[in-house]
């Protein structure tokens, strides 16, 4: 052997193309699978949807030896059951791969079958629904309603565009000097002139600095006349920490007023709008459509299929007849496209004999949830399922994200159902998500007056059972949007 000269033997996964077609069909979302069938159907001739099948049923037939070749091999549908239909031997393995899927979660829905009229009215015509008015817009049409000279409306387009969906300039007065044109060579003393011209706008509050000055601006829209305006002007710009802090005796001493006085000016602050453009964001609300359902069978809880969260494809009946007829290249690239899409079409029921087989084990493990609620939930980890399954961690985390669930409790992502767990004093162990309901229901029964500190949120559950300690408690406190002892007691 020469010098220098090594042999290393290594072992390496191969992925055929077949298997990182099935593993990329079983991470997509419902959305996603649906326009990546549609764009694979338009490229090969030999597939078709369903409904585009029962157009054509009966116009040609295959004959011969091709009989059984091509037969439709439909897509699972609702007739599956628990147990699932016999899988194909020549269907993609899941268990080999370990690919990561990291990709954001998607709550993009599904508009199902349908007899394609869905989307129209009685009389044929698309619907015409009108967009919501954008803050932004909202802001522009009164601009132009108002009387002001071109120079200021030019300031005043550039201070619109710079709100944030809460209605505040975010970015302050800089950012918009450095956003006007050169030409303008406005001033601060300038752009601070026409930013209060727009806080009086509608919504009253918009184009502020920061919240004194949104509620100041508000305020300021009030008659002269109105009872205890005065005193919450000089709150707003002074002692709204101390307000913050509920702490009325001090702060009617703070401003030499009676804490009568001082509680009608705190009634009249928090009557106002700390995010005066929340009310106009336009942003669209998204819908998610289940994959499976969980059902309640006597005592036993059951998983089907939603029939219609995954597309169905089959052979093209009229193009299998024409391979036989076809002849050198094109008969060629015929059979391959044929092949093509019968791995299609397996990959396609594998992807929902895994889903099924996975959410049945995921019930199975939390049918105490479905029973009793949030605190009854196990912990529960991507492991367990794989074991019970049979399959590899990274197939269960594909199939579990942006997947979901109905069940009578709401619906779900799957990845919900997985947490960690935590000690308990008889040597068991509860879910993340288990302590977190006792935690809001703890929150939601205490006194108002007297708010339960971390502290005394771990002392409450140990006292059920559960170890856990301050800063755990904190930690998911700040995970549920709970805010703290002190900031609940002033909002009481």
């Amino acid at each position: 052997m020469k010098p220098g000269l090594q042999f290393r033997l290594n072992q390496q996964l191969a992925l055929t193309p077949q298997l990182q077609q099935a593993i990329r069909l079983l991470q997509l979302s419902q959305l996603e699978l649906a326009a990546e069938l549609r764009q694979l159907a338009e490229s090969n001739p030999l597939l078709e949807f369903a409904e585009d099948a029962t157009e054509e049923q009966g116009e040609t037939e295959v004959d011969g030896e091709y009989d059984n070749e091509f037969e439709s091999l439909a897509s699972v549908s609702s007739d599956a059951a628990p147990g699932g239909s016999d899988a194909n031997d020549e269907a993609p393995e899941w268990t080999e791969p370990e690919i990561s899927s990291d990709e954001p979660i998607d709550f993009s829905s599904s508009n199902g079958s349908g007899n394609g009229s869905g989307n129209r009215d009685e009389e044929g015509m698309e619907p015409q629904n009108a967009a919501a008015e954008s803050l932004q817009e909202h802001l522009l049409w009164q601009l132009n309603l108002t009387p002001m000279e071109p120079r200021a409306k030019a300031i005043a387009t550039v201070l619109i565009d710079a709100l944030n969906t809460d209605g505040y300039l975010g970015e302050g007065i800089d950012a918009v000097l450095a956003a006007l044109p050169p030409h303008l060579k406005a001033t601060v003393e300038e752009v601070e002139a026409v930013r209060r011209r727009l806080q009086h706008f509608d919504p009253a509050g918009v184009a502020s600095i920061d919240l004194p000055d949104c509620l100041r601006a508000q305020l300021e829209q009030f008659d002269p006349s109105t009872p205890f305006r005065d005193l919450a002007l000089r709150i707003v710009e002074q002692e709204l920490e101390l307000l913050a802090r509920n702490d009325m005796a001090k702060l009617a001493r703070r401003l030499h007023a009676t804490e009568e006085e001082t509680t009608g000016a705190a009634i009249l602050i928090r009557s106002l709008d700390p995010r005066p453009g929340a009310a106009m964001d336009t942003t669209p609300v998204e819908y998610v459509a289940p994959d499976v359902y969980a059902r309640k069978d006597g005592t036993r809880w059951r998983v089907l299929m939603n029939p219609d969260s995954q597309p169905k494809l089959s052979l093209n009946q009229h193009y299998c007849s024409l391979i036989a007829q076809a002849r050198g290249d094109d008969a060629s690239w015929m059979r391959g496209q044929l092949q093509e899409a019968r791995w299609l079409i397996k990959s396609l029921e594998s992807r929902a004999e895994t889903l099924l087989k996975v959410a049945e084990a995921i019930v199975r493990r939390q049918s105490a949830f479905l029973d009793y609620g949030p605190e009854a939930m196990q912990p529960l980890v991507l492991r367990e399922v794989a074991e019970e399954v049979g399959m590899h961690e990274s197939t269960i985390s594909r199939v579990t994200t942006r997947k979901y669930i109905h069940t009578p409790r709401g619906t779900y992502e799957l990845k919900y159902f997985f947490s960690s767990g935590v000690s308990t004093e008889d040597g068991g162990s509860a879910s993340a998500t288990a302590i977190q309901a006792m935690l809001r229901k703890l929150v939601d029964n205490e006194d108002p007056r007297k708010p339960l500190s971390d502290q005394a949120l771990a002392e409450e559950l140990h006292n059920k059972g559960i170890q856990v300690a301050r800063r755990t408690v904190a930690k998911y406190r700040e995970i549920l949007r709970i805010p703290s002892s002190s900031e609940r007691q002033r909002n009481s």
